[in-house]
């Protein structure tokens, strides 16, 4: 939790430091999240727990350069923390965007047992109300794990009244479960508020199936 409240002080001094710099190429923002749990790929990560996020971007000519992080709580594990590093390209061809980059999730506490990293690549298009996505991510062993591959599909719309946004998706994660998802969403100025339905059905054990209604505020500067 240390490591987490550094982190975010960090992005905020660093924030106000470019906040001056409007003529640089050079794009930095940061972001915050409170959730009810943690639920990454339909399963939980902080053991159906609140968590505290946050992480900041470097962006210049799309291509970026990020770090994440969140409290996390695994059965048998002392990890306490998840670190996300990650860069790559976005940008867009005919309308459509493309988004190609590396991640590496980092555990502090427990790294040999925990650590692995994906290379990914998205495609999504946005029409005035609505929109489509799709993303394959590739594991990459970096300590004692194998990953398995991981694909999704999403579909957001604004067309419903009170500008509340409604987004839905499917995703499937290789010889683990597939998991699928409806939310709102509603957003007021740099604050963003958020209410989902999880559904995980795991591939071998029906006992690891899990189901979660996660509510979280989030905002950006």
């Amino acid at each position: 939790m240390k490591l987490i409240k550094l982190s975010l002080a960090t992005a905020l001094i660093v924030t106000m430091a470019f906040a001056e710099e409007e003529s640089s190429e050079i794009g930095i923002s940061a972001n915050m999240a409170i959730t009810t749990n943690y639920v990454w790929r339909g399963m939980t990560q902080s053991d159906d727990s609140p968590a505290i996020q946050g992480g900041v971007d470097l962006d210049y000519k799309g291509l970026y350069l990020g770090v994440w992080g969140s409290n996390v709580e695994f059965v048998g594990s002392d990890a306490s923390m998840e670190l996300d590093i990650y860069a790559g390209y976005s940008n867009e061809i005919a309308g459509i965007g493309y988004d190609v980059g590396f991640i590496q999730y980092a555990y502090p506490n427990d790294s040999k047992a925990l650590n692995f990293a994906e290379v990914y690549f998205g495609l999504s298009k946005d029409w005035e109300k609505f929109g489509v996505s799709a993303k394959y991510s590739a594991g990459v062993e970096t300590d004692d794990i194998d990953p398995e591959d991981f694909w999704e599909v999403g579909i957001s719309s604004s067309i419903l009244p009170y500008d509340i946004g409604f987004e839905a998706g499917y995703g499937d994660y290789d010889n683990t479960g597939d998991y699928y998802s409806v939310g709102l969403n509603r957003s007021f100025e740099k604050f963003d508020l958020s209410v989902t339905y999880i559904d995980f059905d795991h591939d071998t054990d029906s006992n690891s199936d899990e189901d979660n209604v996660v509510a979280t505020i989030s905002f950006s500067f």
